[in-house]
């Protein structure tokens, strides 16, 4: 079949999300962090950047590491220096 796959029974199924590391952790709680203190919501954040809202979710929970270019937007949508962004990321 065209795009089947099979799993056996007792296999798990495996997960889509990828698992948090510190470090993507750290630097979702320096994102969201950085935004509630200039009182924005994830809602305006992704609107700023050009981002959709559930990405913006899953960037501050750790689920994911953006590219450069995203990067480059929060930076300049939250006003904030590389330092503040990648706090203790190190």
């Amino acid at each position: 079949m065209f795009g089947f796959i099979a799993f056996r029974h007792d296999e798990p199924v495996p997960s889509r999300k990828p698992t948090p590391c510190k470090l993507r952790s750290q630097f979702g709680d320096n994102i969201a962090s950085l935004r509630k203190k200039l009182n924005f919501t994830q809602e305006m954040l992704a609107e700023r950047c050009g981002l959709s809202v559930r990405y913006v979710q899953s960037l501050e929970a750790g689920e994911y590491f953006p590219a450069l270019p995203t990067l480059i937007a929060l930076r300049k949508a939250l006003g904030a220096t590389w330092d503040q962004i990648f706090k203790s990321c190190d």
